[in-house]
């Protein structure tokens, strides 16, 4: 992949993928965003970090309280398609290089939406299962609310689903995938405390969606 960066780029940069190529057109809360660019130094896909539920902040009840690493969640990767076969696990690597060590990483891929996380299975994360089932929120237009601005808009989930402009709907949960970075002893000490049970990983046909939009060119200033 010696015709390829990876480079830390302003999370303003990231809006236009995931609002129109990424299949949940919402932008999450970001704390580090990556670009990998081509030859042409020409973005080509972006990955996005944000803190996770607030249980996992510390990392406390990923691993019983007996271990307190620095927890983020991968929530949102888009790129291009038609790029070389490695250039995921390459654009992931070069990410993880960017952060302090041990660090853990949380993931979810929406089994509601048809999707495994063979993305993460393919870069070796480790899954542990399913997250219960949650409730969610979609206005008039189908579009998905967050419970944070229900309670900020409406008051409560009752007075807002009094409203007529919202609805409520109880989905399964999602595929967790963990990573751990660290030296091997690190790592080592993250797997034998995680409190989660390693399961093999879920198979099953995923969904595809549109992802055929192509974002503003957008390249790397000299």
């Amino acid at each position: 992949m010696k015709d390829f960066i990876v480079k830390s780029i302003p999370q303003e940069q990231t809006h236009d993928w995931i609002l129109n190529k990424h299949y949940a057109k919402r932008i999450p809360p970001i704390m580090f965003a990556f670009g990998l660019y081509d030859q042409d130094k020409d973005l080509q896909g972006v990955c996005t970090f944000g803190m996770p539920t607030r249980m996992f902040n510390s990392g406390f009840a990923i691993f019983g309280g007996r271990l307190e690493i620095a927890t983020y969640e991968l929530n949102r990767l888009v790129m291009n398609e038609g790029l070389p076969k490695n250039a995921l696990s390459f654009f992931l690597g070069r990410c993880f290089k960017a952060f302090k060590k041990p660090t853990c990483l949380v993931s979810y891929a929406d089994g509601n939406m048809q999707h495994h996380g063979y993305i993460y299975q393919a870069t070796n994360w480790i899954f542990t299962g399913k997250t219960e089932s949650r409730a969610k929120f979609v206005d008039k237009n189908g579009k998905e609310i967050h419970e944070r601005t229900i309670w900020s808009r409406y008051g409560d989930e009752k007075n807002a689903l009094a409203s007529g402009e919202i609805t409520k709907h109880v989905q399964g949960g999602k595929y967790r995938y963990f990573m751990f970075l660290g030296d091997k002893k690190q790592v080592k000490e993250m797997k034998n405390k995680l409190v989660y049970h390693i399961e093999s990983y879920p198979k099953g046909d995923n969904k595809k969606y549109n992802a055929s939009y192509s974002p503003k060119i957008q390249r790397i200033l000299l």
